[in-house]
């Protein structure tokens, strides 16, 4: 491997959506940088089941919907 070319790998906290931090061994930041998740497994539903809906934050499912609600989707 070559000297100097690779980010530091450090430790850092990940702050889970409810509330739980955990330790782990990141490139992101700097030693003892916390990353604050908005989907973590706990919520994401491919690991819950799937039974939940993501939410339309930007808009763009109604906004689709509106467009084309005379084409009997």
């Amino acid at each position: 491997m070559k000297k100097d070319i690779h980010p530091d790998y450090h430790m850092i906290d990940v702050k889970m959506t409810n509330g739980d931090v955990l330790k782990m061994k990141s490139t992101y930041g700097k030693e003892g940088t916390e990353l604050v998740l908005d989907i973590d497994p706990t919520v994401h539903p491919a690991w819950t089941g799937g039974g939940h809906r993501l939410l339309d934050t930007g808009g763009r499912v109604s906004k689709f919907k509106k467009k084309y609600e005379g084409l009997g989707f």
